[in-house]
């Protein structure tokens, strides 16, 4: 025993007192791209949305109509907000940081205007990475479920948005509160592909049924 331990012993010091080998080189091919600018004229055609996920996602968000006035929230100045940000956003924080996480949450891109001086709208967009659960499907389930029981709409079913596969818009009335104008406001939440849509629309008057399926249908069209 007292033989093996010291045959292992000294054969660890041999090897530490070796100088080390040196590793063999990596293989490396040519580099892929050319070592200067293309010439002008001569540049490859950009790919098309079918091979390249980033033509369909970028520039995909509804821009305000003309008139419009920009909203001056600080959320809407850059438009963008990282995951922890976008959980802050709800009543249950922690639970909905965990289940975006989960869901590889990717981005959350958003602009909001004001219009006719009463009314204020927002368009936000929550991307998903290409993981092994449905983000934006799970996500949109998740709002769907609770819009029925809504306080101030309970029972509301909302109606469908043609050609959105899942999608609902959502019109309610606020309560009216002592020294205010009364308060009105829409819904609408569609998933496409790896997007989940989100539009509100707020009003001291009454909001059609088309007005918020009319945003609904134009951001769309645009995914």
């Amino acid at each position: 025993m007292l033989g093996i331990v010291g045959g292992t012993a000294t054969g660890y010091t041999v090897q530490a007192e070796r100088p080390p080998t040196p590793l063999p080189a990596l293989a490396q091919t040519g580099l892929a791209y050319p070592a200067k600018a293309l010439p002008e004229g001569k540049e490859p055609e950009p790919l098309s949305a079918k091979d390249d996920r980033r033509v369909r996602t970028e520039g995909d968000l509804l821009s305000k109509p003309a008139g419009a006035r920009a909203s001056d929230e600080e959320w809407v100045k850059d438009g963008r907000a990282d995951l922890t940000s976008y959980a802050l956003d709800f009543d249950s924080e922690g639970y909905m940081f965990g289940e975006l996480a989960a869901w590889d949450f990717r981005r959350f891109v958003g602009t909001a205007w004001e219009q006719d001086a009463n009314r204020w709208v927002s368009v936000r967009l929550v991307q998903f990475g290409p993981g092994p659960v449905a983000g934006a499907a799970e996500h949109a389930d998740g709002q769907f479920s609770y819009m029925p029981e809504d306080e101030e709409g309970a029972g509301n079913n909302g109606d469908a948005l043609k050609g959105s596969g899942n999608g609902r818009y959502y019109v309610y009335k606020v309560d009216r509160k002592a020294g205010h104008l009364p308060g009105y406001r829409a819904r609408a939440l569609f998933q496409r592909g790896d997007i989940m849509a989100d539009i509100h629309v707020f009003d001291t008057r009454p909001i059609s049924k088309k007005d918020i399926r009319v945003l609904a249908e134009r951001q769309l069209e645009r995914l």
